[in-house]
């Protein structure tokens, strides 16, 4: 099975549907969604009605979810972020608020081998930045390969008998990784609506499960759309000018 992976979507239907038609020629055969389908951006109706067309295997919450449906009252988020929480709140239809009401928090296991989270495998709002929060991460899993996201950073850690590792990778349009029989690992796709790692860029990843391939893969988009829906609406501007620079 080929799953296609995608987190932190932030409302942005532009990204979103341009990692959809670059998806859409890998031949991907279910999705998982690993949270924060909301929140910053502008379409955020939009983005869910995308990811119920999907069928997915799986979807999770995330902080962003949780504070728009008011399961969270967002006082740990800056006052960008909450004001954009706000707004969501008062835009969802009541169908799509509760759709994300009902979301189940991570992780949540697929198989035999795979299981999702948003932040991080023991606390689904904790950011794992890095290879010491990651061995934590690694101590808590299910499973012997870990999707997760939140922190909009794409990035991979490995557990084998050699000890931790973590890198970066470089993607100019899609790599593929290879996971070794043995090893663990806990695997960030980056962000679809709102990288922060200094490209502005859409992310996401396809993992084949029978040969053990992770691709990691960038798509541009069309980030003037998605900034003029951002003004449009009367959100805070910096939510726009940080999607050109992918901060």
């Amino acid at each position: 099975m080929r799953l296609l992976i995608v987190s932190d979507i932030h409302a942005n239907v532009d990204a979103f549907d341009a990692v959809l038609e670059a998806a859409e020629g890998e031949r991907w055969d279910r999705a998982l969604v690993l949270g924060d389908l909301v929140g910053y951006g502008a379409e955020p109706n939009a983005v869910i009605e995308r990811v119920l067309s999907l069928n997915p295997l799986a979807v999770i919450r995330g902080n962003h979810d949780k504070a728009a449906c008011r399961l969270a009252d967002a006082s740990d988020f800056n006052h960008v972020a909450r004001a954009a929480a706000m707004w969501t709140a008062e835009t969802l239809t009541d169908e799509n608020r509760a759709y994300l009401t009902r979301l189940p928090m991570g992780p949540i296991s697929t198989d035999d081998t795979v299981e999702i989270c948003h932040g991080a495998p023991f606390d689904e709002d904790h950011y794992i930045f890095d290879l010491p929060d990651a061995g934590h991460a690694l101590d808590t899993t299910a499973r012997p390969i870990c999707f997760f996201g939140h922190t909009h950073l794409p990035v991979v850690y490995r557990r084998d008998s050699e000890g931790d590792t973590g890198f970066v990778p470089e993607v100019e349009h899609h790599l593929d990784l290879p996971l070794g029989d043995g090893a663990r690992y806990l695997i960030n796709p980056g962000a679809v609506g709102q990288p922060r790692d200094g490209d502005p860029r859409a992310a996401f990843g396809i993992y084949d499960t029978q040969r053990r391939v992770m691709t990691m893969s960038r798509v541009d988009y069309r980030v003037d759309l998605a900034q003029k829906r951002i003004f449009d609406a009367g959100l805070p501007p910096s939510l726009a000018h940080r999607l050109a620079v992918g901060r």
